[in-house]
């Protein structure tokens, strides 16, 4: 009978196969090595809410609208066409209730509250929207808010501002809307700590957020304390007790002497921005005569409701990747997320 040999080559990967085999029996027999991936928690609000780490998530918020028949006037075709992302309307002053009508049919929009309790022109005033029994500490001679916030703090008690501002989201209630967000005109609600309170305790009453800045962060805390705010370690606790969603950065559009200047120095400040979740306000209206006579700051009003529109900015918030969002997106992410 013909005997063959196994080839070399053969012969090793045979070799090589059975101590494999036995390599694998051997590690078998030890304890399995687990490696586990490191879980980082989310650094920003926006991180929280589900948008990628390390990315400007953006309001663009329009404030003072009611105010005049100009504001209402330039912000409605910057909301539909979708410029902007938000606005927020003054209850007590004169053209609210012509706006308010007018977002009935605008059920997408995101339309809150901008609380007022200051009135700082000359001529063009309003006042509380509450029995003025029930708030004197926040009327002047005339019966209209104090001109300045630091008139008002000197003036009106918390349970006053309670008052005025519960008032102002009841109004907008009855008039057939119910407000997606609360801010503060002229930020007077964080001028002073009990007003504070009353501000996010109401917001988490009617479950509406309120544009608090997460100030546990050193950094933050800090650039508006430098700013005047009274932030101290009671104002943090407020806000770390308030259970809304937080802004993780706040700013607004710069004045300049030229509308080109304008548009630089708004470049600049979103590019100043820090990653996260950040609001930046502006004043919308048409320069008419009117607002001449109502304002100093018409001008920059002016430029306002036409600079969100101009190709230059589209074209630098788009090279920029910029993440653009509103308060009703922001709240339907809030109430998806484990707490």
């Amino acid at each position: 009978m013909k005997q063959y040999k196994l080839p070399l080559m053969a012969t090793f990967l045979s070799l090589g196969m059975l101590t494999l085999a036995c390599k694998d029996k051997n590690q078998d027999d030890k304890e399995p090595v687990i490696q586990t991936k490191k879980v980082t928690e989310p650094q920003t609000w926006a991180e929280r809410l589900g948008w990628p780490a390390g990315k400007k998530v953006l309001v663009i918020h329009a404030d003072d609208i009611g105010m005049c028949p100009e504001a209402n006037h330039s912000v409605k075709p910057m909301l539909t066409e979708g410029q902007i992302q938000s606005a927020a309307v003054m209850i007590p002053c004169p053209n609210t209730q012509e706006f308010m009508h007018w977002v009935q049919g605008q059920p997408k929009l995101d339309i809150g509250l901008h609380l007022t309790l200051t009135s700082e022109w000359e001529t063009h005033r309003w006042g509380p929207v509450s029995p003025k029994d029930s708030v004197k500490g926040l009327m002047d001679e005339t019966g209209n808010f104090w001109r300045s916030v630091p008139e008002v703090v000197e003036h009106a008690t918390a349970k006053e501002v309670e008052t005025e501002i519960r008032a102002q989201i009841e109004k907008s209630i009855e008039w057939g809307h119910r407000p997606t967000h609360i801010d503060t005109h002229m930020g007077t609600l964080y001028a002073d700590k009990g007003y504070t309170e009353a501000f996010l305790r109401l917001a988490m009453e009617y479950g509406v957020p309120a544009n608090a800045i997460d100030l546990t962060q050193p950094k933050v805390a800090q650039h508006f304390r430098d700013m005047g705010y009274p932030i101290d370690d009671q104002m943090i606790q407020l806000i770390k007790d308030y259970d809304l969603p937080k802004l993780d950065f706040f700013g607004s559009v710069p004045g300049a002497l030229t509308y080109e200047e304008k548009i630089e120095a708004f470049k600049q400040t979103i590019l100043s921005f820090p990653s996260g979740l950040t609001e930046i306000i502006f004043h919308p209206s048409e320069p008419t005569e009117n607002l001449k006579n109502i304002t100093d700051s018409w001008q920059q009003r002016g430029w306002e409701a036409e600079m969100f529109a101009d190709p230059a900015v589209v074209e630098f918030l788009e090279e920029e990747d910029i993440i653009f969002t509103n308060w009703k997106e922001i709240m339907e992410r809030f109430e998806k997320i484990d707490k």
